[in-house]
């Protein structure tokens, strides 16, 4: 079995892509990378290509048609990892956001604190580790947490995180097939997903810091989603039982 890969889903990360691969990769030599492209205008994929004869059988690349969404391009990342047989499949941001340096703790909270899920969290110890936010965002994010945890009613402070570790066995239990939502609220049926079949789920403080270079890809199409299908995923899961 192997270890460890990163999935770093990617659309338009050219100012951003070599920095955070070589960032990730001075963590560990264990580490590999799977870099999923949305076919990106700005050829983030033809950097990757370049820089894999660098990093050969360490970082690998998948070059998807079109701009389809975080979420599915997670699940061709959960997908591609299972089979390939990783043991610790982590999701994280292209843009820095998600510090390189935090990857080593969310790692050690499931090999060696026995966690099945462990979460990058801002939001923890009635604390907001966020940096580089306007303070419209900030709230939005912050409320957005909250709400979500009040619906599901699961003990997951940061609902909303892009940055976790999940065990194999995790994502092996999941229909992945099954999963509904595209963008942000992703984040939160995956957790939602392990939350319901019992999992380990911990949350690991970390500061999240602002994209400097690059778009964000946020959009209040993604916002909706998140705000009104978690109504949803919560009642599909109570007539479930």
């Amino acid at each position: 079995m192997l270890d460890t890969v990163v999935i770093i889903p990617t659309y338009n990360e050219i100012e951003n892509i070599e920095a955070i691969i070589r960032a990730v990769f001075s963590q560990s030599d264990a580490i590999h990378i799977l870099i999923v492209d949305d076919n990106s205008p700005d050829l983030t994929a033809l950097k990757v290509k370049e820089l894999q004869t660098e990093f050969p059988e360490k970082l690998f690349l998948e070059v998807r048609k079109l701009k389809s969404g975080l979420g599915t391009a997670y699940i061709h990342g959960f997908k591609w990892s299972l089979a390939k047989g990783y043991d610790y499949i982590f999701e994280m941001d292209a843009d820095f956001s998600h510090n390189p340096k935090d990857i080593l703790k969310l790692y050690n909270a499931c090999k060696i604190d026995g966690a099945d899920v462990a979460i990058g969290s801002r939001y923890i110890n009635n604390t907001v580790n966020v940096v580089n936010w306007d303070m419209k965002r900030l709230l939005m994010s912050y409320f957005a947490s909250k709400y979500v945890k009040f619906i599901t009613r699961m003990r997951i402070h940061d609902t909303t995180a892009g940055f976790v570790c999940y065990k194999r066995h995790v994502l092996e239990a999941i229909n992945l097939d099954s999963v509904k939502f595209i963008g942000y609220a992703f984040q939160i049926e995956m957790k939602f997903k392990a939350h319901i079949k019992k999992f380990k789920i911990v949350e690991v403080p970390v500061v999240f810091t602002d994209r400097k270079l690059g778009e964000s890809k946020l959009s209040s199409g993604i916002i909706s989603e998140a705000i009104f299908g978690v109504i949803s995923m919560k009642l599909k899961s109570l007539f479930k039982k």
